[in-house]
């Protein structure tokens, strides 16, 4: 996706598709300037939940009155632009799982679990399980917990023919996340399994979250007059975020030039610079997603607060270099499945070599 012409030699790959070997020492030097704009800065963040947060409570709002007076059909161009402030609000309580965007733990922590009654996602569970996600990013050995499911070449050659159409619907974009996306927002995270931390922290998250939630709609049902109208305004709302979500998290590191490793060659900060892509959005597309397209900045420090994402990127040419991806790339990587460990890149089952033996 990167074009020769505007990736830095220290990064660009060989003809054989390998990484020279000094992208972990830029890598590292790019996190040690990345590292000077970790610091909240709370009056940015408090006016950044209030030019969403309460965008997002009036348009709810609009939407159950309108569905309740019978309108409900109405509802759904409301969903996109409510949906996308969620996507900001989710992009918050994100931060406040990474301890940063307010100055103190315990202002994070209370403000994340506020939110998460809006963005249906637990709070400390969520926390817990993406930085684990953050901490093994690009290592083949560690797949599994918050990332998407991705074989090597090998690996799926290695399954049976069962295995493979299994791994093949899993990877197919309507089912990944057209489908998949709102069943995990909606479904899955009703429950306290696979989420990758103790199951004690799991049950009591999950378990209060669903009571809170169940709460708020009994008292919205009350309000509207019945449980549909509540229906109407969250179902369409939190899909369209969901669908929003799984798209982003799905470009974040699943585009043809990440990076894998196995364990002994895996770096920290090669991962987090090679694997973490650079979406460039339109401005409006930015700001609904709080900034997060800047996935590789993200990804060298996790502290620094996405109201501050733009003025890192800025501060190091280099930064605005690597991994970019337009929205017209970002349509080539829905067909991408399997890394290819021979040409260091993900390919699409199309790609896979015609000498490959048979499955069994």
């Amino acid at each position: 996706m990167t074009d020769e012409t505007t990736t830095p030699a220290a990064i660009r790959r060989d003809g054989d598709g390998t990484t020279r070997p000094d992208i972990a020492a830029l890598a590292r030097e790019i996190a040690r300037h990345c590292a000077a704009y970790r610091d909240p800065i709370p009056r940015l963040a408090l006016r950044q939940v209030a030019n969403t947060l309460l965008p997002y409570l009036a348009l709810c709002g609009l939407m159950l009155w309108v569905a309740a007076e019978g309108h409900e059909l109405w509802v759904l161009p409301l969903a996109v632009p409510a949906g996308g402030l969620l996507v900001r609000l989710f992009i918050i309580q994100h931060d406040c799982g990474h301890g940063s965007f307010l100055p103190s733990r315990a202002a994070n922590d209370g403000l994340g679990r506020l939110l998460s009654l809006l963005t249906v996602t637990p709070y400390d569970s969520w926390k817990r399980a993406h930085a684990l996600h953050h901490a093994s990013t690009g290592d083949l050995s560690r797949r599994g917990t918050g990332d998407i499911h991705t074989l090597t070449v090998r690996e799926y050659l290695a399954l049976s023919r069962w295995e493979r159409l299994r791994y093949r619907l899993y990877r197919n974009p309507f089912i990944l996340i057209v489908l998949g996306s709102p069943l995990n927002f909606l479904v899955l995270q009703r429950f306290p399994f696979g989420v990758g931390v103790p199951w004690r922290t799991a049950w009591r998250d999950v378990l209060a979250l669903d009571c809170a939630l169940a709460a708020l709609v009994a008292l919205l049902a009350l309000a509207a007059g019945g449980i549909g109208p509540v229906l109407w305004m969250l179902l369409p709302v939190v899909s369209v975020a969901a669908w929003i979500g799984g798209w982003l998290f799905y470009v974040q590191h699943q585009y043809e030039e990440t990076v894998w490793e196995g364990p002994e060659a895996w770096d920290f900060h090669r991962a987090a610079l090679g694997g973490s892509s650079y979406y460039v959005l339109p401005r409006v597309l930015q700001w609904f997603t709080g900034n997060v397209g800047l996935h590789h900045v993200h990804h060298l420090n996790s502290r620094i607060p996405n109201y501050r994402l733009q003025e890192c990127l800025d501060g190091h040419a280099t930064l605005g270099e690597v991994g970019r991806l337009t929205l017209r790339d970002s349509l080539r990587c829905l067909g991408l499945a399997l890394w290819d460990e021979d040409s260091r890149k993900l390919i699409g089952f199309s790609g896979l070599r015609v000498a490959a033996a048979p499955a069994a």
